[in-house]
């Protein structure tokens, strides 16, 4: 028997999902041999520097069961033959039945061709998010008769069946999830609710390194953002709040990340007559986001809950900005709050609220004072409160703590 770990993740290696890679790289560091299984083939034209450090093996499964058939069928035809197939094929049945989509049997298939493909010094399954990955990790670890855990974070949680998360939640090891109010909700649900742990991503601070910052005083004042364009960002509430700014103000817009909105927010801009004063420089890399971290003036994140439920957990995002010294304007959505105090490391307004992220932006644009204030006070939050060391080391004990924490004492989170 291994001692190797299985990350099931929904697409790797991802631009938008940095906090997974830098657990993945830390828990290396720290010992865990870990194998990597995609769900999907990156569709990221580049990566961030992390993923070069990252030495698990990438195992790709058919991302559509018809593109590579004759794989899927002799996959099935092994796992058949485990003794946890007629046990895994019973759960899929009575999934499939309350949820009859493609979707559900993709999943199965997926977790058919992993079963019969894994190698056997792996000892434990660990899915990130817990709509598909955890399903097709929850499958295989029946089939294969494997413990599994994992981590839920923010759509996942928010837009899945409450009988979907009470099950999963009932059959796996431990899940570790990154805000508060995700931990009350599957917390509720969970027969035992101490399988339900609050640990957050925290932020690898050697790679946000604290720089001294200086601005031309008779330059713009430069606003960054940085995340997808989809309906929970909220970038059409912010481009609203930035057309209604008044016209004295000088100020331009930098927004850093992909996502199907984009022309639609690009038209919204060119209609209020603000498309001049805004910088869409689309998906980029780690080191490219901190240079133009460090050569703003104000992070702004205008956050909501999308009409499906989904919502941000606690954006990276924020924690990056506010270790390069950046006053941060945002809303009070989801665990936002538990990272910005309103007034004393940043400023939050109502998500929605266009006319508050206005007077939000605007008080923060021309008092210059205070943004010095609200980025010193936020940088020294980050740094002390949300180390991911002290996170990876908790989390390394939930593996069985096979290299040891790098830091002196792990830190336990009560909550």
């Amino acid at each position: 028997m291994g001692s190797a770990v299985a990350f099931v993740l929904k697409g790797y290696p991802r631009l938008s999902e940095t906090f997974i890679a830098q657990e993945i790289r830390g828990l290396e560091q720290r010992g865990l041999d870990i194998r990597i299984v995609s769900l999907r083939h990156p569709t990221d034209k580049s990566t961030h520097p992390i993923h070069t450090e990252i030495k698990a093996p990438v195992q790709y499964l058919p991302e559509y069961l018809y593109q590579e058939p004759m794989r899927v069928f002799r996959s099935w035809l092994r796992a058949r033959r485990l003794s946890g197939y007629r046990a895994a094929r019973a759960k899929w049945l009575r999934d499939l039945r309350r949820d009859p989509t493609p979707n559900r049997v993709r999943r199965f298939g997926q977790a058919c061709v992993l079963a019969a493909e894994l190698s056997d010094d792996v000892a434990r399954l660990h899915f990130h998010f817990l709509h598909t990955p955890a399903s097709v990790a929850r499958y295989c670890a029946i089939m294969r008769v494997l413990p599994w855990s994992g981590s839920a974070h923010a759509k996942d949680i928010w837009t899945s069946p409450d009988w979907e998360l009470r099950e999963k939640l009932a059959e796996c090891d431990w899940l570790v999830t990154c805000t508060k109010s995700g931990a009350a909700h599957l917390r509720s649900l969970a027969v035992d609710p101490d399988k339900v742990l609050l640990q957050y991503h925290g932020l690898d601070l050697t790679r946000f390194p604290a720089t001294p910052r200086s601005k031309m005083s008779d330059a713009p004042v430069t606003l960054i953002s940085v995340g997808r364009a989809v309906e929970k960002k909220g970038y059409d509430d912010l481009i609203d709040a930035l057309a209604k700014l008044p016209d004295h103000l000088d100020w331009r817009l930098v927004h850093i990340g992909g996502g199907g909105l984009l022309a639609a927010l690009k038209r919204r801009a060119e209609a209020h007559g603000i498309a001049g004063r805004i910088d869409w420089r689309g998906a980029q890399p780690q080191d490219r986001v901190i240079t133009a971290l460090r050569e703003a003036d104000i992070f702004v994140l205008a956050s909501k809950i999308a009409k499906d439920g989904d919502r941000d957990g606690m954006p990276n995002v924020l924690m990056e900005a506010q270790s390069q010294g950046l006053a941060v304007v945002a809303t009070n959505v989801s665990a936002i709050p538990e990272l910005i105090l309103d007034g004393e490391t940043g400023l939050l307004v109502p998500p929605g609220d266009v006319n508050a992220l206005t007077r939000a932006i605007e008080r923060t644009i021309g008092d210059q004072d205070l943004r010095d204030r609200l980025a010193a006070a936020g940088e020294a939050r980050v740094r002390q409160t949300f180390d991911a060391e002290a996170e990876l080391d908790e989390l390394i004990g939930r593996f069985g703590n096979p290299g040891g924490a790098k830091t002196p004492t792990a830190r336990q989170r009560a909550s």
